[in-house]
């Protein structure tokens, strides 16, 4: 992971912007923590940190066009590189081999019409310099945060998390994915449309389990380009599991030159964590002894955890209950993979939101329904399991990839008929799937039953958070927390906990706003709430929750 940070439409003194720029811009340095690089001009300031993953020696940020008018500065990847600079290699000068320079070929032949051609992970600020104009752009889904705010100035900021804004903007929010925004626009336009998202579009398809395999696996593909040794973080559940098998089979070859070459690191690193004693870490020794990667497994205490959940929340920059629990762990494995010399970790973000893998899925009346809170699940992921899986690991310099999330993936999975992905009446959840990769796994990792990895991780962790906050926060407290935080009013002692870190954190009242809120079952949608009776009475984000499916539930 990289960082960017970009002061646009300078309406002030330049000169004391830029101290202000390499000041905030410092603050994001831990997702970037190989280089540092800025431009300055009277009408815009770009930075950026670097974590150097692709064209180490000569990626360097911002990037230029070959005449010095156009200049980017790029957190992410883009996977199609090479199939892009191929169709500009005699109209465009290409100046360094970072896979990020063909956002400038395309903006040279595109304009901000470019963002539709990219399949990849980013966020990026341009600006141009000849028409004094810039274009902000983020990817589908997300996946890469990014937040936006003006000073008292008017002057326009940009970064890719909150942190550095909170000092210096009025205001501040989320820049919304799937988005450009350009000096001509008078808000960001979305680019990202798709004809999935309406179920009468997918209603009559038909499921194609092969073109699902073949999607899944050329995505798994296509993202393991760098030159940098990598991993795979491998919980134990289903779609970890997938996802680590299916590097494996590409992990001996070198993807950036099309499998010409062997694999400068070709021996693959699966990564674990968990209480002593964790469901996962016993699934994920039994998948890597299957698969044969290089298995590494970390413990942590309940007491780890807790000391290290203030820093979770000013890396992740939330106070989602759910999100806060999930973190954790991630965060602290993040650790431990940097010190062991990883740079990059695919992970298996996206699965549960496309194929209804929720427990509470098992409850949708119908194929719409269950069709339409995929979508609404898939369309949110920014603002929970995409900030998860993204800062928990750059909060250390480790990159995340989601091959589950990646854009041509999400066009086949998607399609499928909804019907055929639907659980329930003695189909376990996410089945398609499981039938797709059985062959890959065990047949008991194959076929376990959905585990939230803040679950998986031990039963005891979720327990001690929430008998923790209860001795912490008052009766009282509760009584009151409407009056103290009017916006997305805590409903627990353990949300008051983080709600409390968080405004601490970032005294900004918009930075609040940047957090979802709502009622929610097992990671469910405020809508799907309305499933079943029972859920009404339990309001609590773990799997546990859904009654007659989890098989521990409360």
């Amino acid at each position: 992971m990289c960082s960017i940070f970009g002061i646009l439409d300078i309406k002030s003194d330049a000169s004391a912007l830029r101290t202000i720029a390499l000041e905030m811009s410092k603050k994001l340095r831990h997702r970037g923590p190989d280089w540092s690089g800025i431009y300055t001009s009277e009408r815009a300031i770009l930075a950026h940190e670097r974590l150097a993953i692709v064209g180490l020696n000569s990626g360097a940020q911002p990037l230029y066009s070959p005449d010095k008018k156009l200049i980017l500065a790029v957190n992410g990847e883009i996977y199609n590189h090479k199939e892009i600079r191929a169709r500009y290699q005699d109209t465009y000068d290409f100046q360094t081999d970072s896979d990020c320079e063909v956002i400038l070929a395309l903006y040279q032949d595109k304009g901000a019409e470019l963002l539709e051609e990219l399949n990849g992970i980013f966020a990026f600020a341009l600006y141009d310099q000849e028409k004094d104009q810039f274009l902000i752009g983020r990817d589908h889904i997300g996946i890469i945060p990014l937040y936006q705010g003006h000073d008292e100035h008017g002057n326009y900021y940009v970064a890719s998390e909150m942190k550095a804004l909170v000092p210096v903007c009025k205001s501040i929010s989320e820049f919304p994915p799937g988005s450009y925004f350009s000096s001509t626009d008078p808000e960001p336009y979305r680019y990202y449309l798709r004809d999935w998202t309406e179920y009468d579009a997918v209603k009559d398809n038909l499921s194609s389990k092969e073109e699902l395999t073949e999607a899944l696996e050329a995505a798994v593909k296509r993202q393991l380009m760098t030159d940098v040794p990598y991993g795979v973080l491998l919980s134990g559940g289903l779609d970890s599991s997938i996802t680590s098998a299916i590097a494996k089979r590409y992990a001996a070859m070198r993807i950036e030159d099309d499998e010409q070459s062997a694999a400068w690191w070709p021996q693959l690193h699966s990564f674990a964590i968990g209480l002593e004693g964790a469901p996962d870490l016993k699934a994920a020794r039994e998948v890597a002894e299957k698969i044969g990667t290089i298995h590494h497994e970390m413990t942590y205490t309940i007491q780890e955890g807790l000391d290290a959940i203030r820093d979770v929340i000013y890396h992740i920059e939330t106070y989602d209950v759910t999100t806060i629990r999930a973190s954790t762990p991630m965060f602290l494995l993040g650790r431990k993979i940097k010190a062991m010399g990883i740079k990059m970790v695919l992970s298996g973000e996206g699965a549960d939101e496309i194929f209804g893998g929720y427990l509470y899925f098992h409850k949708a009346p119908n194929a719409q329904e269950f069709h339409e809170e995929t979508v609404r699940k898939l369309l949110a992921l920014n603002l929970f399991d995409c900030a998860r899986a993204n800062k928990s690991l750059a909060a250390w310099g480790v990159e995340g990839r989601v091959p589950f999330l990646d854009k041509e993936f999400i066009d086949v999975a998607m399609r499928l008929n909804p019907a055929d992905k639907m659980c329930g009446n003695g189909k376990m959840e996410k089945h398609i799937l499981r039938e797709c990769f059985q062959d890959y796994l065990p047949d008991s990792i194959a076929w376990r039953q959905k585990e939230q990895f803040s679950d998986g991780v031990g039963y005891n962790w979720i327990d001690t958070l929430k008998s923790t906050a209860e001795a912490k926060i008052s009766d009282q407290q509760m009584a009151t927390a409407k009056f103290r935080f009017p916006y997305n009013t805590p409903t627990t002692k353990e949300g008051y906990v983080y709600r409390e870190i968080f405004e601490e954190l970032f005294p900004l009242e918009s930075a609040a706003r940047c957090v979802p809120g709502g009622p929610s079952v097992a990671c469910s949608s405020a809508k799907a709430v309305e499933w079943d009776e029972s859920f009404k009475n339990c309001i609590d984000p773990s799997g546990r929750a859904v009654k007659a499916v989890h098989n521990e539930a409360y």
